[in-house]
């Protein structure tokens, strides 16, 4: 069959890594430490995917400016004693790798930190099966369409040809603002029901389904 995508962009957390309860867990733990008001599972889960800085700002919106530094030095603190152990989603290898092989450019468009990419990619063994990344010290944060065009012009490829894959709203549309098709995975951070009020080409529950998905309309 004639492929649909040239390339296909994966968010990292909560979309091949399983890392939603140590980032929520860690804002939370953060604020505890400052003596700051500590944020529901729900509003910790939801800044997932943001760039770190503007993440802690929604989360803590009440925090005296000054606090916001050493906020982000208290969750560095909690989420790097953990990270190395955090586990990619079943299946999320085996994809990626059918996806390389399959001839896919692939790329990563993250909240993350580029160091903090680099570290977990190193750590999961995943560094090779990508061919471009973006997070969010190097360009704009989501939802902002910056990321998407800088890995398309990067790799040549054209808004018609690429695809979005991500577990967040802030994923969604950052792919709708560059006019890129996306797929919302329903078992990361955000919940389903928000995922489908922005009306993705389709969501899947895992990456059983996600394969699935692909092999039909990809």
């Amino acid at each position: 069959m004639t492929k649909r995508y040239d390339l296909i962009v994966f968010d990292w957390d909560g979309t091949v890594m399983d890392s939603t309860a140590v980032i929520a867990g860690s804002i939370q733990a953060a604020c505890r430490d400052l003596g700051l008001n500590v944020p529901s599972d729900e509003a910790a889960r939801h800044v997932i995917g943001l760039g770190l800085v503007q993440a802690l700002r929604h989360a803590v919106p009440d925090a005296p400016e000054a606090m916001y530094e050493p906020l982000v030095e208290r969750y560095r603190y909690h989420f790097l004693s953990q990270d190395l152990a955090i586990p990619l989603f079943d299946g999320a290898r085996e994809t990626i790798a059918e996806l390389r092989d399959a001839g896919y450019w692939l790329a990563v468009a993250t909240g993350k930190s580029r160091a903090g990419l680099e570290r977990v990619m190193e750590s999961s063994g995943m560094k090779d099966y990508f061919h471009a990344t973006r997070t969010a010290d190097q360009t704009f944060s989501k939802p902002h369409p910056a990321m998407l065009m800088e890995l398309m012009d990067e790799l040549a490829v054209t808004p018609d040809r690429t695809l979005m894959i991500g577990d967040t709203t802030h994923d969604v549309q950052l792919a709708q603002n560059a006019g890129v098709d996306v797929v919302a995975v329903a078992y990361g951070a955000h919940p389903p029901e928000q995922l489908l009020e922005l009306q993705p080409l389709a969501l899947v529950g895992d990456f059983d389904e996600l394969r699935a998905w692909l092999k039909v309309n990809a």
